[in-house]
Parts: structure tokens; sequence; C-alpha cells
């Protein structure tokens, strides 16, 4: 792999460790920040779905930001963003503080986010899919270090303050952002209109489509790392928690290594979509009729299906879409999928307060999963004019 190339990937893929560690270092704290800040199941709901609420609504200015910018500088502010307000979010034990800088947190991944199939389509227009899953595979590192370590690692050297080991959390994100600035190709100038198209149109059922299958994916995962904790405590496992997260995250990973070797196999064809979709309705069933040692096992098999959409999913605006539009697509894309995750976190954390039932919060979650089964395979896997082959 020729040296540019290969720093080009690995750019690309401390960018997507830097784009989930500020989200992710947060599911482990939650029974504490639930006790210290007196959080209904809702409130916490609330909290799980501020960065995705926020990953839909700043999509769409951050395909503007991208657009004036570049993709290398938006990452850079949106880094930034993430780290400075990431590291202040347990500054004042207050909810609405919490929530505001989580918010600010949330805004800037969000403008960072969508850059990152443009960079893949500039940094490596021949290895596409090979590039698409080294980021991903970036983002589930990214989170499973996140929730793997905050426990075992972080809360014992920052003396079992969750405030201060969100701050932590916060450096290795700035550090990348600061790598990105003397390491990366600087933004070339798009083949495109003078003035680049940002807002996407509506009318392309692409957009739909793609969004409610990454969509999919993101409320099971983002649902999961929420009320995985709470529900296990209230089965009387809190022993698990750790190992439940880890799992979820960590067994996200095959998935992504194998992708890496086999992702320009499995491109542009329905059959993986579906695979992985039933295998994610299933284990969804096994966590909610387990508390014990299994519910690590199924949360494994959960992180793994998802993460094979994961990738697969983001691989596709690059690959259907020509450059000028791939990051305008990608916003589009993030909106609806942030969208559908952000009415399932508050819709699983509402069923549990209105049934008393722990169980009832992966309800919305396992009907997210359904669509897996139904949306993918109306999707047109037809590269576009103007896509390179």
């Amino acid at each position: 792999m020729p040296r540019r190339l290969l720093l080009n990937v690995i750019l690309l893929w401390l960018i997507g460790n830097a784009l989930r560690i500020p989200i992710l270092a947060v599911p482990p704290v939650i029974p504490r920040i639930h006790t210290d800040l007196d959080m209904s199941a809702t409130a916490v709901g609330v909290l799980g779905g501020l960065p995705v609420v926020l990953l839909a609504t700043a999509a769409l200015p951050g395909s503007l930001v991208i657009a004036r910018l570049g993709p290398v500088r938006a990452v850079v502010a949106g880094l930034l963003i993430a780290a400075l307000a990431g590291g202040l979010r347990g500054a004042i034990p207050n909810v609405a503080w919490l929530y505001v800088m989580t918010i600010a947190m949330a805004a800037g991944i969000a403008v960072a986010q969508p850059a990152m199939p443009a960079l893949v389509r500039s940094w490596t227009p021949e290895r596409i899919a090979f590039a698409t899953a080294a980021y991903t595979n970036g983002f589930l590192t990214g989170g499973t270090l996140a929730v793997m370590l905050t426990l075992p690692v972080v809360l014992p050297l920052t003396h079992d303050s969750w405030q201060r080991a969100l701050a932590v959390w916060s450096l290795p994100v700035f550090a990348i952002a600061v790598l990105v600035v003397f390491s990366s190709p600087p933004d070339t100038k798009s083949s495109g209109p003078a003035r680049p198209r940002w807002w996407p149109d509506w009318k392309d059922g692409l957009i739909w489509r793609l969004g409610l299958t990454f969509g999919s994916v993101n409320a099971m995962y983002f649902g999961s790392n929420t009320f995985l904790p709470d529900y296990l405590t209230v089965h009387g496992r809190p022993d698990l928690i750790s190992a439940a997260l880890t799992a979820l995250n960590f067994g996200q990973l095959p998935a992504s290594f194998l992708l890496l070797g086999m992702a320009s196999r499995l491109e542009l064809r329905v059959w993986p979509f579906l695979a992985f979709g039933l295998t994610c309705v299933v284990s969804i069933i096994g966590i909610v009729v387990t508390a014990s040692a299994w519910t690590v096992v199924w949360a494994a098999v959960l992180g793994f299906a998802a993460a094979g959409v994961f990738v697969l999913v983001l691989a596709l605006p690059p690959l259907l879409r020509p450059a000028a539009d791939v990051a305008r697509i990608s916003a589009a894309m993030m909106t609806v999928s942030y969208t559908l995750a952000m009415i399932t976190a508050v819709a699983s954390g509402a069923a549990w307060d209105l049934t008393g039932i722990p169980a009832a919060a992966f309800g919305p979650i396992a009907a997210c999963a359904l669509l897996l089964l139904f949306v993918p395979a109306t999707i047109s896997f037809e590269r576009s004019a103007g896509v390179d082959r």
C-alpha cells in the first residue's frame, strides 16, 4: 500500500475513534449520573437521545460547513468543539448543564461526521469500501475503548469521579484534531460547481432508504448502550454492566475486521443486510429474556450484526453518488437516521416509565431492528453516472 494511502487510512481510522469516544464514555457512568443528579428513566433516555438528536439536526448545517470550509477543516473544527464541550459536561453538577454541554459536544461531532464519506471519496477514490471499513472500524474501536476502560481504568484514576472521567476522554479527541491539522492532505477544489451544493434533494428516495437503514442500527446501538446499565441494575446484576457494554461494543470489532477483508465482495448486495438484520432481531429478544451471563453473549451478537450493517450502509453514498453529492447525501441520511434513533431512545425511556417493566425499553429498539428485514431490499444498488467503478 502506498505511503500516502496508508497515512490517509490511518487518519480516517483515528478520526473515527474521536467521533465516538465522547459519546460512548457516558453509558458506563450512567448509573452514577442517574443517582447523583436524581434523574428519571425518561431523563436518562433524553441524555442518551441528545447526541442522537444533534447528529440529526446539525448534520445539514454540517453539510453547509463542509461546502464552505472543505471536509478537512470541517472535521478539525468539529473535533475541537467536541473535545472542549465533552470535557466540560461534568463541570457543574446540574442536569441542565449536562444537557447543554452534551448538545454542544454532539454538535461538533455532527459537523465532522458527514465529512467522512467525502474524505473517503477524496483521499481514497480507488479504495472506497476498504477506507469506509477502516474509519468505521475506528468508530467501533473508539466506542469499545471508552466503555471497556471507563469503569476499570479511568474511574479509579480520577478518584471515582464521573465528571473527571468524561474530561479525561476529551484529551485523545483534542490530540487527534491536532494530528489531522498537521498530517492530512489539504482540501482540494471540487470538480463540481464553484459553489458546492449542500442542501439535499428530499425527493430522492435513496436518502430515506439509507436514512432508515442507518437509523435502525443507530437506534439499536444507542438505545442498548443507554438502557442496558439500568436494566441490569434493576435485575440485581450491576456486576454485568461493564461486561455487557464491552461485549456490545467489542462485538462490533470482529464484523468490522471481517468487512475490511470482504467489503468489496459484500458491497452493493442486499443479502448481507437481511442476514445481519435477522441476527439483530434474535439478539434483542435474547437480551430481554435474560439478566445473566447470556445477556453479555447476546449483547456481543447484537454488536456484531449491527456493525455489519453500519459499515455497509456508510459505504453506499460514495459508491452510489458522484463526489459533489456525497457530503449532502450523507448529511441527509444522517438527519433521517439520527432522528429515528432519537425518537426511539425517548420512546424506550417512556415505555419503561409508563409500564414499570424494564424490558419494555427494548420494544421500540426491536421495532427498529425489524426495519432491516424490509428497507434494504428497496434500495437500487446501481451506481449513478459519474461514479467510478
